[in-house]
């Protein structure tokens, strides 16, 4: 049955500025952003002077993962535990205005089928765009919930099984990470021709890629290869940087994902090695946002939501993350929202007609405060109203 949404009396906003107009929409999608408007809608939303900008778009999550302070002791785990874990997260994640997430590895199809759910409305939740397993090298960083290959012809059926499954994305692990024991956080894993391998297979289906990437050499094989984001790129340098831009490769920084174990490294018992990596980690990082800013790489927002201490429902607090490392509160806003939904591939991230109705409604303008994203008061996803305080 058709549905018509009118969003009367608000300020619209998105990366272009702001303007009075009433929002329609209707099956979910915006139709006409005017003033004044006259329609015959099913449901109206009388903003009264609040802000309706775009939701926000994460680029970066894990969806089966519960912010807990070790998440390799999820291993054993069932897939059903890990199931309504998911459901929960997506739940948190709506009510914090986040409207689209990127899932970047969980096991047994989770977030694939948690996609299916939510475009389904079997549950409430943003639109999941998921790789399905993360393809790793034999031992490699989160080995127990990605798909191990080596070397080329493992590499392209272990993407070609990801595809088969439905991923809209492609997720590798390029270097180590904190959260693997043994793994050295900055050394390169998957080899140059296995990353090419991975970029040629999930291109011949219209695929696009990611790379975990700590170290400045994992990072540079990444963008070679013709990888389209580095994800985390803790240690990047200037010349890596200025590949990345050069290359036209986005950057999703995830600053949440350090600060979760830092801050919290004292009084939680997150392992030993996963505390010193972070905070070596955490201690080059200030740089290499200096580098991507200085060489104007594309950034788009990502939270790496799911590891520890750094919940689904505290996405919105990466903003603030991106403005301390340098960005501009408009800036961070608009690598939540244009930039991120670009890089996901996702029709949303403005207020514009012919785009979905993934909206929010803010007392204050997003694009001069990062801290407004704590008072959402409305949002819309899919063209259909969800009150966060419910």
């Amino acid at each position: 049955m058709s549905h018509t949404l009118l969003i009367r009396g608000g300020t619209v906003v998105d990366h272009r500025g702001a303007r009075e107009a009433d929002v329609v929409v209707r099956d979910g999608e915006i139709t006409r952003v005017e003033p004044a408007t006259e329609v015959e809608a099913d449901e109206t939303i009388h903003a009264d002077g609040a802000y309706v900008a775009p939701g926000l778009v994460d680029a970066h999550v894990h969806l089966m993962m519960d912010a807990g302070p070790d998440p390799a002791s999820d291993v054993d785990r069932s897939t059903a535990s890990l199931t309504y874990r998911a459901a929960s997260n997506l739940r948190d994640a709506l009510a914090a205005g986040v409207t689209t997430v990127r899932d970047l590895g969980a096991p047994d199809g989770i977030a694939l089928e948690a996609a299916a759910a939510v475009d389904e409305r079997v549950l409430p939740g943003p639109r999941v765009v998921a790789c399905g397993r993360n393809v790793v090298m034999t031992g490699g960083h989160g080995h127990w919930f990605g798909r191990e290959a080596d070397g080329r012809d493992e590499v392209r059926k272990a993407v070609r099984e990801q595809l088969k499954a439905g991923a809209g994305v492609v997720k590798c692990m390029a270097t180590g990470g904190v959260l693997t024991p043994g793994a050295n956080t900055g050394a390169p894993e998957l080899a140059p021709d296995e990353l090419e391998t991975l970029v040629e297979t999930a291109g011949a289906k219209n695929v696009p890629t990611a790379a975990h990437a700590h170290g400045t050499t994992g990072i540079r094989n990444a963008v070679e290869a013709g990888i389209d984001s580095i994800e985390h790129g803790t240690f990047m340098d200037a010349r890596a940087a200025e590949e990345m831009a050069e290359a036209g490769t986005y950057w999703v920084p995830t600053a949440s994902a350090l600060a979760g174990i830092v801050e919290n490294a004292d009084d939680a018992p997150i392992p030993n090695y996963a505390v010193e990596k972070a905070r070596e980690a955490r201690d080059a990082f200030e740089e290499a946002f200096e580098h991507a800013l200085a060489a104007d790489v594309t950034i788009a927002m990502g939270t790496d939501a799911g590891t520890p201490f750094n919940t689904f429902a505290d996405i919105p607090n990466e903003l603030a993350l991106m403005v301390e490392y340098g960005m501009s509160p408009a800036a961070a806003f608009e690598a939540a929202t244009r930039t991120a939904a670009d890089l996901v591939g996702v029709d949303a991230g403005q207020v514009e007609p012919g785009l979905r109705a993934d909206l929010v409604l803010l007392p204050d303008d997003p694009r001069t405060s990062v801290e407004v994203w704590s008072e959402i008061e409305t949002v819309v996803a899919r063209g259909r109203q969800f009150d966060p305080r419910t």
